[in-house]
């Protein structure tokens, strides 16, 4: 029995009517959350499908489903409701999916019209369903021990499934509960969808391995529409509405939040933890949330590591770090700084080779300070090398542009040129931006420093395709996008060209 099961029954046992899991119209006490899941789960092992799909809203039901599906045995895949329709067949035909189960028959039958719905009876208040699937293709090669397969959205509509042991996920849950410091008075708001990893383990198996509470509403009750639709005065209504003490963010719904605030909506007065992690994020937001008195803590991780690696913590948080390594992973760094990550790795890729080796190289290029902390200054990926032979880690010359009010987005292009340039989303005029441009050169070294800039037609979004679910932008769209007027700032007068016409507010 995994750890979460055991902790479940445990509290069960002694606190039987606490909060275990609360949604839109239905609370499970330890003791009805125990006996649900018990029943679920000899359902499920009656119905044969050794691979189970998840496709459902936030909600006790989901709850109840995933860990259903852990006492059954059985691999269970979350597939968001935000994929595309192609990453949705992916996700299906790769990890060798036979049977979808769902709450949400519209949503089935738009996403998945060839199943076979069969009934499941009552599932923590709702109807359930069996989407039986037409015959697909097994997996080539099943990886033992495997309970689930989680696919992250990526940048193409083939990403690859990471496939994750009960040990590798309760491993970093455990580590996350005693970091935070979780205690069975907490609740904690899931903000974003179950199926996204991250929310999965530290908004899921976090509390109920302490005894505490989970809350999860309906996404659009808080807020969240499709892969980033954000309503920003509805997710602090749902914080505060539900009594929250811990909640995940992404960088964009931070930023919400604290404008939020700034404009004199009420703080949340009993949050005591806010974990942000997904993307890169400006020391000038996080300075912003300290002096509004928030408690954000950054963090860092990836899938291969069943989510988090490193957190700031209480009492251990270092501002501009992602804080230190938590104690089940081990790393250390590459010649070129990439960082490699050893202990509590993933079992594989589903269908692809075997990670080769002892260390998983991250792709993410990092340090260590004296005392610990990890700080991440980009991707090797997108690591480019000047005409003058220098590498510069863009996301490092972003990070210290976006310090500035003036600058709300930018992106550092300088692949084989002699110089770096920045496309701008501004929030101040010509001069506040030219100046903080000018600041930020001062902190970087000559052959980082941003030689031109031009500001951007609109900010980087989701919707424009131009800015990932968790806030990374997408390079290539980009580059695609203004390619032309990049181009141009090299056949102007050199590393001082402005395009002076172009730099205008463009969030107020």
């Amino acid at each position: 029995m995994s750890k979460v099961l055991q902790a479940i029954q445990h509290f069960a046992h002694l606190t039987p009517a606490a909060s275990a899991v609360e949604g839109d119209h239905l609370r499970l006490s330890y003791a009805a959350l125990r006996n649900e899941i018990a029943q679920l789960a000899a359902l499920l092992r009656k119905q044969g499908h050794q691979t189970l799909g998840l496709m459902m809203d936030n909600d006790p039901a989901w709850v109840v489903t995933d860990l259903a599906a852990q006492a059954a045995g059985m691999t269970l895949v979350p597939i968001p409701a935000f994929f595309s329709d192609t990453q949705i067949q992916h996700a299906i035909q790769d990890a060798g999916v036979t049977a979808v189960i769902s709450t949400d028959t519209v949503l089935i039958a738009a996403r998945l019209p060839t199943a076979r719905l069969r009934p499941l009876g009552r599932i923590a208040g709702r109807n359930g369903w069996l989407a039986v699937l037409p015959a697909s293709r097994r997996i080539e090669s099943t990886l033992p021990g495997v309970a689930k397969i989680t696919y992250t959205s990526g940048t193409t509509g083939t990403p690859k499934g990471v496939c994750l042991s009960l040990a590798n996920m309760e491993g970093v849950a455990a580590a996350l509960r005693d970091a935070i410091q979780v205690a069975a008075c907490d609740r904690h708001l899931c903000l974003l969808p179950l199926a996204v990893l991250l929310e999965n383990i530290g908004g899921l198996y976090v509390p109920l391995l302490s005894g505490a509470t989970c809350v999860v509403p309906g996404l659009s009750g808080v807020g969240m529409t499709g892969e980033a639709g954000l309503d920003p005065q509805r997710m602090l209504q749902a914080i505060i509405r539900n009594e929250t003490t811990t909640i995940i963010l992404l960088p964009q719904m931070l930023q919400a939040l604290v404008a939020l605030i700034e404009a004199g909506r009420p703080r949340p007065q009993q949050l005591r933890f806010i974990a942000v992690g997904g993307a890169p994020i400006s020391r000038r937001l996080l300075d912003q949330a300290r002096a509004l008195e928030l408690p954000v803590f950054e963090g860092y991780g990836l899938s291969e590591c069943a989510s988090v690696v490193a957190v700031n913590r209480p009492g251990e948080q270092r501002l501009g770090s992602v804080g230190k390594p938590l104690p089940h992973i081990r790393l250390k760094f590459s010649r070129g700084g990439e960082i490699l990550l050893k202990g509590n790795l993933f079992s594989g890729y589903l269908n692809h080779p075997a990670p080769a080796g002892k260390w998983y190289a991250s792709g993410d290029l990092g340090y260590l300070d004296e005392d610990g902390y990890l700080y991440l200054t980009g991707r090797k990926k997108h690591c480019f090398i000047t005409s003058f032979g220098r590498n510069v880690a863009p996301e490092w010359v972003e990070k210290e542009l976006t310090h500035s009010s003036a600058i709300a987005q930018a992106v550092v292009f300088g692949k084989a040129r002699p110089f770096n340039v920045a496309l701008i989303v501004a929030r101040g005029d010509t001069q506040e931006v030219e100046a903080a441009v000018e600041q930020a050169n001062r902190q970087l070294p000559d052959y980082a420093r941003v030689g031109a800039w031009i500001t951007a037609d609109a900010p980087f979004t989701v919707d424009n395709h131009q800015l990932t679910a968790t806030g990374r932008p997408r390079r290539k769209e980009i580059a695609r996008a203004y390619g032309d007027r990049i181009d141009a700032l090299y056949e102007t007068d050199g590393p001082n060209a402005r395009k002076e016409s172009a730099c205008h507010s463009l969030i107020n």
